[in-house]
């Protein structure tokens, strides 16, 4: 008897994590354009074109209107589901935002031409996501749930399926496992997927990074135990600390239940295209190949050019391991938090700090005191209470929800820049990011000249890499993956702060 075929779905993340992961988030909107028909004509379940740090990226490093590229894509890909990582209550910053500023976020992300939402908290928190669920849905899109998948002594198959079993309470209509260092094993993935399938009864995505070398196959067990959809990216922004490569998973699963129906011809034409103008980066070193010493650290490979790049900066290159071996410590001391926006970046952060100064803790970042305080949510695991009484002193954490913590801004915001508005996303990008933002009005109005740009394949020299001291941006620049915004990092003026970047 002939096995039920299980076509396994493909989004394609080439225009959002697999350009975030090894150039950066450089792309810009010119370079994508000319292949969006053809990409559209291949069938993807879903096609991964915003969010997390495109939006960023976009006013900071590119001139680009974020928005206006989420409807320049919109309006090329027809046939074509379009899909986002939000980071919950954090949307596409760095700290959480009020229930009034997420609402209207949602609201003109799904106008505007998204139809999938994946909705994560770095700290698997069901309390900073369950108001972007819930919005997600009221606007008519597919609001899908996520695990930040980690590994650690409060970590494990059964903590998932709780975590699941709870999204799927809240509303979610899909559930993606978000492997964001690549640590999921390929068995772990196989009882994983399986138990998903069995206990929780939504469609399950796994999205895999390709940085221990486990990812593909890690898909392939998924698919054995039932996975609906499998995150790729085309070839030639695949593997490292990207995806596995569309391509090539396509390929080997022709000819099978799993088969994708794809087309590998129109594949290679993308994949074409990305190569082509891939010659006009230059991809970090240490963000390709395979590293299984993730595995200890848990660092998402695009951080670990970021804390090489804080090394550099500080003439310290040669304690590059000292900071790695730090990273699990301080992991530990704030109760084991998965390594994935923002929690990565204070993890990475202090631990740099603390090798640089040689006394842990001597000096911690805003982000540190806003974690202890609970502000971010609450660590899966106990913190470490020296630590605790070290930076708190006698100050306690909160217990709440933290967004019920916050004012509504919208209104207050509006009054601010009332003289830059051209279109409501404008209040969004200044809540988000306000210097950031202001300093895109300015250009935008010709008050501030033009962000310099290099040209793309100018004799493989990586595009926009010279900072753009011209353009008025204040502040430390925060290159790689720019992990922190400078107005959280300077924003405490009873902490000592490390500047992360």
């Amino acid at each position: 008897m002939a096995a039920e075929q299980r076509k396994i779905g493909i989004t394609d993340t080439s225009l959002r994590d697999a350009h975030q992961s090894l150039l950066a988030t450089r792309m810009r909107l010119t370079e994508m354009l000319p292949i969006l028909e053809i990409m559209d004509q291949v069938g993807y379940h879903s096609l991964e074109v915003w969010g997390g740090a495109t939006f960023d990226a976009c006013m900071r490093f590119l001139d680009e209107d974020p928005w206006d590229r989420l409807r320049q894509l919109r309006k090329n890909l027809k046939n074509t589901k379009l899909q986002m990582l939000l980071r919950g209550q954090n949307l596409v910053g760095y700290r959480h935002y009020p229930d009034d500023v997420l609402a209207e976020f949602i609201k003109k992300a799904v106008a505007n031409g998204i139809d999938i939402i994946r909705i994560f908290d770095a700290l698997n928190d069901l309390r900073n996501m369950e108001k972007a669920i819930y919005c997600t849905k009221a606007e008519g899109a597919h609001a899908q749930g996520t695990i930040s998948y980690t590994i650690s002594p409060f970590h494990n198959i059964d903590y998932f399926i709780r975590v699941s079993r709870d999204l799927k309470d809240l509303g979610a209509d899909s559930i993606c496992i978000k492997d964001m260092a690549g640590l999921i094993s390929p068995f772990d993935a196989f009882e994983l997927v399986g138990k998903l399938k069995e206990q929780v009864g939504l469609p399950v995505q796994l999205h895999c990074h390709y940085t221990s070398g486990m990812a593909s196959m890690a898909y392939l067990k998924a698919a054995e135990a039932g996975v609906d959809v499998i995150d790729t990216a085309n070839a030639a922004l695949a593997m490292g600390a990207s995806q596995p490569a569309t391509d090539s998973m396509v390929a080997a699963f022709q000819g099978t239940i799993y088969d994708t129906g794809l087309d590998l011809e129109l594949l290679s034409k993308v994949s074409a295209h990305f190569q082509e103008i891939s010659c006009g980066y230059e991809i970090p070193r240490e963000v390709m190949g395979v590293d299984t010493n993730v595995l200890n650290y848990q660092i998402p490979g695009g951080m670990i050019s970021n804390l090489a790049s804080q090394l550099a900066e500080q003439n310290a290159t040669h304690l590059f391991k000292d900071v790695l071996a730090e990273v699990p410590r301080v992991r530990a001391d704030l109760g084991y938090p998965p390594l994935v926006t923002p929690s990565s970046q204070i993890v990475g952060s202090q631990s740099v700090a603390n090798v640089l100064t040689g006394e842990r803790y001597k000096l911690v970042s805003t982000e540190i005191k806003n974690y202890l305080r609970g502000q971010y949510g609450k660590p899966p695991g106990e913190v470490s209470p020296d630590l605790l009484k070290q930076v708190l002193k006698d100050e306690k954490p909160i217990t709440g929800r933290p967004a019920d913590q916050l004012k509504p801004q919208l209104a207050e915001a509006r009054k601010d820049i009332e003289e830059y508005i051209e279109q409501d996303e404008d209040i969004l990008y200044y809540l988000i990011f306000p210097n950031v933002a202001v300093d895109f009005f300015k250009r935008r109005k010709g008050i501030l000249p033009p962000l310099k740009l290099n040209s793309s394949c100018s004799g493989g020299k990586a595009v926009n890499k010279v900072a753009n001291k011209e353009g008025g941006q204040n502040g430390p620049l925060l290159e790689a993956l720019y992990a922190v915004d400078e107005n959280l990092i300077l924003g405490d003026d009873i902490n000592k702060v490390y500047p992360a970047g």
